[in-house]
């Protein structure tokens, strides 16, 4: 790393310059030197410096003034300053005008080196977090959102709009459809953007801890709380959080969550204090909010702060013509990682592919497609890639169908098919509509239309 640094030492005594050159070419570092403040400004317009070390008193352009102009025209270069002529006055100076440090000569070469190192360190892991970020926000771009079909495409238009906006999000949809990386793609197409974006599992952690989790807690304000901790709501201050599965949340967390979206303020447990925060909160959930509202069982006061807008992710069976999209996205993928050239599928492959009802959704398939790639023989994935899906009964439910008088009307034809999959299903109504290909409220819609519907 230190080889790759570059420090421009600034100093009209000759000699010092010298010494300070190679010392620090010595410690691995790439030198460049100037002997007046003027010259320093205009190399830093040429080029970019890791360090900028610079005396303060030359003749032609103090290091005040140089270290302002080169403040001026780029902020974030660190200069440090060095001086014979140390005064407290002299040194706050130098800070409220931008300096990193302030070091006095002659030169305390330990403090010298450690001050270089911890600049570098730190403009190190600014590089890296930021890098992070970069490929952390292209991963929930819009665009990388995989999907052409009419139903992704509302859902992304959806997006585009409610994204720019302060608005609280509900993103709902059953398991493995891709509801965090809506979520994602909410966030990072928002303001809030470069701020954190917090990710809980509401369901993954006790209730006892789920408060301390969210809101944070004092020292001993319980048996383990060794030290006081920030909850995830102050640690997403000025961005957004994600409560992944809101509908396991029992009824006296909602009611303090509740209280912390209204009054936009925090109270960690074991303390009588509260926190400010400025948080957007985006919620997800595979369950029917408003059908637990009307059973009482989520607090419907809470699902209207939630559910300013709602985004619906759609199962994959209801946008069947993305499989083939999404399928080959993923072989690519997993073909690159495990080093494998597997080139695509055969025919009759992606055609068991699109008529499978992926129970699991997107990310049952995007398994599906690595386990194959993973123990592909040759260069094309064959039905014998999919044995397990390929065999699946549900696979083949248009059967149901042509077991059917052909002299019935269509509606007793599909009134037969559906109450004949309820059966074989034994009554579990989620099962069926998997089986169908359609959604659950789909099919108690239309047991309601049969008469039979309880």
């Amino acid at each position: 790393m230190n080889k790759k640094s570059l420090i421009l030492v600034v100093d009209d005594d000759s000699g010092h310059r010298t010494m300070l050159k190679t010392l620090l070419s010595g410690w691995g570092y790439g030198i460049f030197d100037a002997d007046d403040g003027s010259e320093a400004v205009r190399m830093v317009k040429k080029r970019s410096f890791d360090v900028v070390l610079m005396d303060l008193k030359m003749i032609k352009m103090s290091g005040m003034e140089a270290l302002s102009k080169i403040h001026s025209y780029t902020p974030s270069v660190p200069v440090v300053i060095m001086t014979a002529f140390s005064s407290v006055d002299t040194a706050v100076e130098a800070l409220k005008k931008g300096a990193y440090d302030y070091l006095t000569k002659p030169l305390d070469f330990e403090k010298l080196k450690l001050t270089i190192e911890r600049i570098i360190e730190s403009k190190y892991l600014k590089e890296e977090n930021r890098n992070l970020r970069d490929r952390i926000s292209s991963r929930f771009k819009r665009e990388n959102i995989i999907g052409s079909s009419l139903a992704m495409t509302r859902l992304l238009e959806t997006v585009e709009m409610a994204a720019p906006s302060d608005a609280n999000i509900l993103v709902s949809g059953e398991s493995g459809t891709g509801k965090e990386l809506v979520a994602g793609a909410v966030h990072y197409n928002s303001p809030r953007k470069n701020a954190p974006f917090i990710k809980i599992n509401c369901a993954a952690i006790t209730e006892t801890l789920l408060e301390s989790e969210l809101f944070g807690h004092e020292k001993g304000s319980f048996t383990g709380a060794d030290k006081s901790k920030n909850g995830k709501f102050v640690q997403a201050h000025s961005g957004s959080i994600l409560l992944d599965e809101i509908s396991e949340m029992n009824t006296a967390m909602q009611a303090k969550l509740l209280r912390v979206i209204q009054e936009r303020e925090v109270t960690p447990v074991g303390s009588e204090k509260t926190v400010k925060v400025d948080v957007r909160v985006i919620a997800s959930t595979n369950r029917d909010l408003k059908e637990l509202t009307d059973k009482k069982k989520f607090r419907e006061d809470l699902f209207f702060r939630l559910n300013v807008v709602n985004l619906e992710v759609p199962s994959l069976r209801d946008r069947k013509e993305d499989i083939p999209e999404l399928a080959i996205h993923f072989l690519k993928n997993f073909s690159s990682k495990n080093k494998k050239n597997v080139k695509g599928f055969t025919p009759d492959a992606m055609d068991a592919l699109i008529k499978y009802s992926w129970p699991g959704n997107v990310r049952e398939l995007m398994n599906t497609v690595e386990r194959a790639v993973v123990l592909a023989r040759s260069e094309y994935l064959s039905l014998d890639d999919f044995p397990v899906i390929y065999h699946k009964e549900d696979m083949r439910s248009d059967n149901i169908i042509q077991t059917v008088s052909g002299d019935m009307p269509l509606f007793e034809v599909e009134k037969a098919a559906v109450i004949k999959t309820l059966e074989s299903s034994d009554g579990n109504r989620s099962e069926a509509a998997r089986r169908l290909g359609i959604t659950r409220k789909t099919l108690l819609k239309k047991l309601k239309q049969y008469g039979v519907a309880k």
